[in-house]
């Protein structure tokens, strides 16, 4: 038997349980992976929620999770280039692996570099695959003054430092206690808060060239009052903004490949970006693990291990 995160209806995080289930079996073109780090997301709670449910609705019983990294326990037949033991990271469209094993296609998992930490590599499909796509959306390029707000989150965190890789200067909006890694990685920062449209323009006196909201609320309003071009602000979850304003709505949807996920993990194995890790929790403890995420103010990752 296999252990999983499941629910069985729209609620709280007192829905989340830890069930057996049985061992899922690699059919063919399929792979059996053995998790050892699986990511969480914003999203899986809106989710179990129920908020996205017009969106991307729930079957019940559900399971949860895209993200994991682990080693490969099964291949089904019609598999080349796959054996047992290789370690992978991937990711799911099934919403399972946030449990101790997760059955995908064979190719939606891809050698896991060398030098890449597991907790790293279990937790990039989704931020990393959504900061590619927004900083894809703005068209952001060298010289480009970008603003992002929840710069030190999941997304925010690689979304500044990949607009940094391609030589843009970087206002990143968090709060206090994350300022100092923000300029580790170049980036300047700004505090949220009443203030805020005053100190953006103070940090960028020349205007803001293209936005980038990982946050919501609103900042689509807020870059709009800044005179950012309307085909220069992305969200990733303002979905109500999109369709009223016609700003970009592109995240983990308009980049979520395979190739994309591997050029980021050789990235992150080189130190090219960094992929903070801000809490560890075992898979029993996933309803602590959602309490902290649900605060959103955590710097980068949080990761489970089955």
């Amino acid at each position: 038997m296999a252990t999983a995160v499941m629910f069985d209806r729209y609620g709280g995080i007192d829905e989340l349980k830890v069930v057996e289930v049985p061992t899922p079996k690699a059919g063919p073109g399929k792979v059996l992976v053995e998790v050892v780090a699986a990511g969480i997301n914003p999203g899986e709670a809106l989710i179990r929620s129920g908020m996205l449910h017009e969106r991307w609705p729930a079957t019940f019983p559900s399971g949860e999770g895209s993200d994991f990294a682990g080693r490969i326990a099964a291949v089904g037949d019609g598999v080349g280039g796959i054996r047992v033991g290789d370690e992978v990271l991937g990711f799911t469209e099934g919403r399972t692996s946030h449990a101790t094993h997760v059955l995908v296609p064979a190719d939606q998992v891809t050698p896991k570099p060398a030098g890449l930490d597991w907790d790293v590599a279990g937790a990039l499909y989704i931020v990393g695959t959504t900061a590619f796509a927004a900083v894809r959306a703005v068209a952001a390029e060298a010289g480009d003054t970008v603003a992002v707000s929840g710069a030190a989150g999941g997304v925010g965190s690689i979304t500044v430092q990949l607009l940094r890789a391609r030589g843009a200067e970087v206002i990143g909006i968090a709060g206090e206690t994350n300022h100092e890694w923000l300029r580790s990685v170049g980036v300047i920062p700004v505090a949220y808060g009443d203030n805020l449209i005053d100190a953006l323009r103070a940090a960028a006196p020349g205007g803001l060239d293209a936005f980038i909201d990982t946050f919501g609320g609103d900042y689509v309003d807020i870059a709009m009052e800044l005179g950012v071009p309307v085909e220069r602000i992305d969200t990733i979850i303002n979905f109500a903004a999109v369709e009223k304003y016609g700003v970009k709505g592109e995240g983990n949807a308009a980049a979520g490949t395979i190739d994309v996920l591997a050029e980021l993990a050789d990235q992150a194995a080189a130190g090219a970006i960094q992929v903070p890790i801000a809490a560890v929790y075992p898979l029993d403890r996933v309803q602590d693990a959602y309490r902290e995420l649900e605060q959103r103010h955590t710097r980068g990752k949080i990761v489970l291990h089955p």
